[in-house]
């Protein structure tokens, strides 16, 4: 019996220590909840989405907003954007605000396509980035500095995903030469989801490889290996966005085995004779030109001029006559000279 009361006796020291200690988690609980409401208010955090969608061309925001342990901060601020990876990551945007200022002057944007959306000042640092392309597509990473203590700033370590789609597009479509005299096509294309790739042509029969991007994601290459027809080979590239196709054509000399250089070496040869040929011709025009000139030149005024100076020098003086019989006797003796010789 007395074994009996002692074990009810434990049990409610149990219950009673049990109670007290539910209490004090409840009092410690509400405690704790108090804190974690007031928490953002006295430490560091920043809040952005895990993902923003948007199509090439368009312009998307990416969001961001972040808490400080400082009651009211009205020092200079700087607000950083990076791409690729935290801390190390390449900037495409920073701005810095005066004291006192609301207004952060912008001093980086890459190709002037991202401009602050949000006021720090009030703990907003949502960027807008324009007309998109698919290289845009990646990570971005928030940073705030605050001047003064170096452990007055804070960087988003996730960051946010942009994700950039877009309908295919063919970038390059081409014939090269292959082994054995054949020849092979490549087409590449690119778009987000990445396209696939189809050919079609003359030899239905032909099936394309896939090849590995050229370092972009968003990049697919199909080959096709041997073109064994003549004709008209067409690229098809399709995702859920659109699709895109281009054509190239393919023609071959078919001949005899050498006549092809025997052509060449001819072609080379008469190119050779014409080129004889127009030097030796031009040079035999220049020489009937030069035999005929000189033959074509009309007498010189000066020779005239000496022939009238003889005449008066061998004439004997003239007494003044009229300018009718001055011009008959010159003329006369002009004749009589002339007749000598």
């Amino acid at each position: 019996m007395e074994g009996s009361l002692q074990l009810l006796a434990c049990l409610a020291c149990v219950l009673q220590m049990g109670s007290l200690v539910k209490t004090r988690r409840d009092a410690s609980g509400d405690q704790l909840n108090t804190e974690a409401h007031s928490a953002p208010a006295q430490r560091w955090s920043m809040q952005v989405p895990a993902e923003v969608n948007a199509e090439a061309g368009d312009a998307a925001v990416l969001p961001c907003t972040f808490t400080h342990p400082h009651r009211h901060y009205d020092g200079p601020l700087t607000a950083i954007w990076r791409s690729g990876e935290p801390y190390a990551g390449p900037q495409v945007f920073r701005c810095t605000a005066a004291p006192g200022s609301e207004l952060c002057q912008t001093a980086l944007s890459l190709h002037g396509r991202f401009r602050l959306l949000g006021n720090p000042r009030r703990n907003d640092l949502s960027l807008r980035v324009e007309r998109l392309a698919l290289a845009d597509s990646g990570r971005y990473f928030c940073r705030v500095e605050f001047t003064g203590d170096a452990h007055d700033r804070y960087e988003s370590r996730h960051g946010v995903r942009l994700r950039v789609t877009a309908a295919p597009r063919i970038v390059n479509i081409s014939v090269l030469p292959g082994p054995a005299h054949a020849f092979r096509a490549l087409c590449t294309a690119e778009g987000e989801p990445p396209p696939a790739l189809a050919w079609s042509g003359p030899a239905p029969g032909n099936s394309s490889i896939a090849l590995q991007g050229q370092g972009h994601g968003y990049q697919v290459t199909a080959e096709l290996p041997a073109l064994t027809r003549d004709g008209r080979y067409t690229c098809t590239a399709a995702n859920s966005l659109g699709r895109a196709e281009a054509s190239v054509y393919l023609f071959r000399f078919h001949g005899a085995p050498g006549t092809s250089t025997l052509a060449l070496l001819l072609g080379a040869l008469g190119l050779k004779a014409l080129l004889l040929l127009g030097i030796l011709g031009a040079r035999a025009t220049r020489r009937r030109l030069d035999h005929l000139v000189p033959q074509d030149t009309p007498p010189r005024s000066q020779a005239q001029e000496s022939n009238y100076e003889n005449l008066s020098q061998m004439s004997p003086p003239v007494p003044q006559l009229p300018r009718v019989c001055c011009e008959e006797l010159l003329s006369h003796h002009h004749l009589v000279i002339h007749h000598e010789k």
